[in-house]
């Protein structure tokens, strides 16, 4: 599969998401990502949080696809695409095991981990805009995604 390639300066934001919910999506299990609003299509950095969300490694589905994986925290350490943004209606079965009732569910594809993670101070629940340090930090190790 060919990767579409960034053609714009302002081309990606941050997303920060606790382990173990970081460590699902890079190994491509969980295509939904859960956030009380819809967020735009586009690129996003996957920052994972300095925090963790010890309950949910106690459920059987973050267990078991997560097994073996070390959880870094306070690092970016990957990059998806956001293609869609939507709620399940009311009564209706979700759109995913991943996916939360009441939320909105970002769908990501072209999820890419980073061989070595980048460390940062920052992230927030909302989208947030990279420094171009950083980014350039990700290209250094995504080549293909440069214009």
């Amino acid at each position: 599969m060919r990767l579409p390639t960034v053609l714009e300066a302002d081309w990606i934001r941050g997303i920060t998401i606790k382990q173990p919910w970081i460590a699902c999506i890079l190994t491509g299990a969980k295509s939904v990502e859960n956030r009380p609003r819809p967020w735009r299509p586009g690129w996003v950095l996957l920052h994972a949080g300095k925090q963790i969300d010890r309950a949910a490694l106690r459920l059987p589905l973050v267990a078991r696809t997560i097994r073996g994986r070390d959880l870094v925290t306070g690092a970016v350490l990957g990059v998806a695409r956001i293609t869609g943004s939507h709620q399940d209606p009311d009564g209706s079965p979700p759109c995913s095991e991943w996916a939360q009732p009441g939320l909105h569910h970002l769908v990501l594809d072209d999820v890419q981990e980073l061989a070595l993670p980048i460390l940062i101070e920052r992230g927030q629940l909302g989208p947030w805009m990279p420094s171009p340090y950083l980014v350039a930090g990700v290209l250094e190790q995504l080549p293909h995604l440069r214009s």
